[in-house]
């Protein structure tokens, strides 16, 4: 792996998304046009990393808008949305996701834990049950 992405498997066994959802998101930025895309990337992590939620989450917002079909950038958008409190939008880009990738079972885990942070208990535990269902 190559020195400018060793950041995109940093990611601890947490509950965090599985390295092979990182992986996915290197083949996006393979070709050489996609440079920003991937500057972009790794600083987000960096910021990310740093708590810098807001931070990240702007700079993830452009990677998204490039690269609406990729998973992993929008979960680490929800998930900088999520800690820097912006609550509909972590719920908007977790839906998201799980439109792609309905079995991806951190998703539906940070997707019941907004909604209880939202107050909305009976939708949560909807969303907890698969996330608990899919192995989470």
């Amino acid at each position: 792996m190559s020195e400018e992405f060793r950041g995109f498997n940093a990611f601890g066994p947490d509950g965090e998304p599985a390295a092979s959802r990182w992986s996915d998101a290197l083949n996006i930025f393979a070709a050489p046009e996609a440079a920003d895309a991937a500057s972009r990337w790794e600083q987000a992590g960096s910021l990310f990393e740093s708590k810098d939620y807001v931070g990240a989450a702007k700079l993830l917002t452009a990677v998204v808008e490039e690269y609406p079909e990729q998973v992993a950038p929008r979960l680490l958008l929800a998930r900088a949305y999520y800690h820097s409190a912006q609550l509909t939008r972590a719920e908007t880009e977790l839906r998201a996701v799980l439109d792609r990738d309905p079995v991806e079972h951190y998703a539906h885990l940070m997707l019941g834990r907004t909604l209880q942070r939202q107050g909305r208990e009976q939708e949560a535990a909807g969303a907890l049950r698969t996330a608990e269902a899919l192995g989470a």
